[in-house]
């Protein structure tokens, strides 16, 4: 059975930064692209960070772009986000999903996602 399971959430403060990390098991990592999505209170859920299958693709929306990285260990089975510069508006449950073989601009679109985590809470103060 696929699980991914996320870490790393917390309470910072605004400038702080923090690093998030989703552990797979149950398939190939290597051949899942992977991202990282977010809902805030009374949003829906929106695209954050995405890396291609092969790991050689990155794709990040706007409002992160220059802050947070997105990579992968497929060693480790695990995909991380730093998060930099972090703002209040980056207060959400964050969570980690997984498709197969999919290039990272195709993991902007929610329904490519087959799999997906728990979530963890990140609250940054202003």
């Amino acid at each position: 059975q696929v699980q991914l399971i996320e870490s790393g959430g917390g309470l910072v403060q605004a400038g702080d930064s923090l690093r998030l990390s989703c552990v797979v098991s149950g398939y190939m990592f290597s051949r899942y692209g992977m991202a990282w999505y977010r809902q805030a209170p009374g949003k829906e859920r929106e695209f954050v960070a995405a890396v291609a299958w092969t790991g050689d693709r990155t794709e990040y929306a706007d409002s992160v772009k220059g802050r947070f990285t997105i990579s992968r260990d497929n060693a480790k089975n695990t995909v991380l986000l730093q998060m930099n510069s972090l703002k209040s508006e980056d207060t959400a449950v964050y969570y980690c999903g997984a498709s197969l073989e999919a290039p990272a601009q195709a993991l902007r679109i929610m329904h490519t996602i087959v799999y997906w985590g728990q979530g963890t809470q990140v609250t940054v103060s202003s």
